[in-house]
């Protein structure tokens, strides 16, 4: 186990850690983080990456396939994390797999690092692979040509709320009752939970290793995609029928993924293919190097829906996507998990408590900033099947704490000028969040607003993609005019805007 004390924290290395933005990355960063690591991280666009970092780890600004930045973040690294890989690029991912590897071996030997840390993929070289593992396995003897020591680790399929394979299969289970299974579906595979992943990744700062040593990881059962959504249902309490037939080949199959969400159209089939041999575990050294003890495949799964609200604020793998300026289509915002996410921004001249201030009246007399008929009209359908409608209103004018009802919803987070969270109290097939966040920017403020919608069944999507327009009407209209509010009221000082109850904890449940 990794020693703490501040005698062992004086003498830690320098360490960079490229994918940052990734799912496993992110993660990574926040875990050593956590245990007092000199953190350097390298991102195409750093301010993706500035805010959800601690303040003391550095961020450059820098490219793998350029070459851009590298020589600068990787000076005086001791130790380099290499999670990059570009199967979500539209372009021929292989090849730009092949220049970036390329590119940092170079300039990791140039800069005298010490070790590389390659994360790769469990394959079986006596079988035909796919053109993602053929790139995964070369990526790393790219790395190791370099002459820099490096350890690598080979993992099958990754499960935890937001890793691509995981997404894949709650997207089909919960969009389908009947599954119509391909053959690729069956074929066995050695998944591993996201927090035994990132033991072995920070465990290879510990071992004492000489050369290029490549260690399979996995957990401790050997299963198959068809095994992990038959999991998957029984854990949701979903009845689903598998019925597997023979003609349904990667390409077929990667569209009706993306059918079912538009999130795989362009991995789909490079995922599938890599799906279609086995990914075992071969040589079980890991368990004699490493200090872990791989969990089963239903205690992943089990963890990865549990912790889904603390998930839900943290890395997810299409942030990848969006930091490099590839993002999903807009209609019905953006699928993370289980929920679907609107999410608008606007920047206003004026402070932060001034941008705050039309937010923390809303509601009640004042009303929602747009479209209030509407408000009123969705508040008397409330009423007439039982729901709660419009009447509450609110207890104070300004004044606004966690637990007050502000008309249909209650609040369940508020940060004086800066953040308030509501959850719908309306009868909704699925639950519904809003929320509101003011920050620092260039120009003044910058407010941010999400509506979360986590869909029970076909009703609840039927009803989110049903009505859509109609709230993306409504939301843009909403910001618009909390915007123009914040610049032409008169901000109110911090003591008028009080609260009655202080800042509870982030809560999406």
């Amino acid at each position: 186990m990794l020693d703490d004390s501040p005698q062992n924290l004086a003498s830690k290395s320098s360490i960079l850690i490229t994918g940052a933005t990734g799912y496993v990355g992110g993660r990574l960063v926040h875990l050593l983080e956590g245990r007092g690591y000199e953190l350097t991280c390298l991102a195409r666009r750093p301010e993706h990456l500035r805010g959800r970092v601690a303040p003391e780890t550095r961020v450059m600004q820098g490219d793998a396939v350029t070459g851009e930045g590298l020589e600068d973040a990787l000076s005086g690294v001791e130790t380099a994390y290499y999670l990059i890989h570009s199967m979500g690029s539209p372009d021929a991912f292989e090849t730009q797999d092949r220049i970036a590897a390329e590119n940092f071996a170079h300039a990791a030997k140039n800069a005298g690092v010490r070790r590389i840390v390659y994360l790769g993929g469990l394959v079986d070289a006596t079988q035909p692979l796919s053109s993602h593992l053929r790139s995964r396995m070369e990526v790393g003897n790219i790395l190791r040509r370099s002459g820099v020591p490096v350890t690598e680790l080979r993992a099958s399929i990754v499960i935890g709320s937001g890793s691509l394979s995981f997404e894949m299969i709650r997207a089909i289970v919960e969009h389908l009752p009947i599954l119509i299974t391909p053959r690729w579906v069956s074929v066995e595979a050695q998944p591993i939970g996201i927090d035994d992943l990132l033991q072995y990744l920070v465990g290879c700062l510990d071992i004492d290793e000489t050369g290029n040593p490549i260690y399979e990881i996995g957990g401790s059962d050997r299963t198959s995609y068809g095994g992990m959504m038959r999991e998957y249902a029984r854990q949701r309490g979903l009845r689903r029928v598998l019925v597997p037939v023979p003609v349904l080949t990667p390409r077929l199959s990667s569209l009706w993924l993306g059918l079912v969400s538009p999130l795989y159209a362009r991995v789909g089939r490079k995922l599938i293919d890599s799906i279609r041999t086995p990914t075992i575990v071969q040589d079980p050294r890991a368990l004699e190097v490493f200090d872990v003890v791989p969990g089963t495949m239903e205690s992943a799964m089990k963890r990865a829906l549990e912790n889904e609200d603390r998930e839900f604020a943290q890395t997810h793998w299409s942030d990848a996507l969006s930091a490099s300026g590839s993002r999903p289509p807009h209609f019905g915002g953006m699928r993370m998990g289980r929920r679907l996410v609107d999410s608008r921004e606007k920047e206003v001249s004026c402070t932060t408590e001034q941008a705050f201030a039309p937010i923390q009246r809303i509601g009640g007399s004042r009303g929602w900033y747009a479209a209030n008929f509407l408000w009123k009209l969705r508040g008397w359908i409330d009423l007439l099947v039982g729901g709660v409608g419009m009447r509450r209103g609110r207890r104070h004018p300004v004044k606004v704490g966690v637990g007050d009802a502000l008309d249909c919803w209650r609040v369940v987070g508020f940060e004086p000028a800066r953040s308030l969270r509501l959850s719908a109290e309306m009868k909704l097939p699925g639950r519904a969040w809003l929320h509101f966040e003011v920050e620092p920017a260039e120009t003044g403020a910058r407010i941010r607003q999400t509506a979360i919608f986590e869909p029970r069944g076909l009703p609840g999507l039927l009803y989110w993609y049903g009505i859509y327009p109609l709230h993306a009407y409504i939301f843009h209209a909403m910001l618009h005019t909390i915007a123009e509010s914040a610049q032409r009221e008169p901000g109110e000082e911090p003591s008028t805007l009080a609260t009655t109850q202080a800042p509870s904890p982030q809560a999406w449940s």
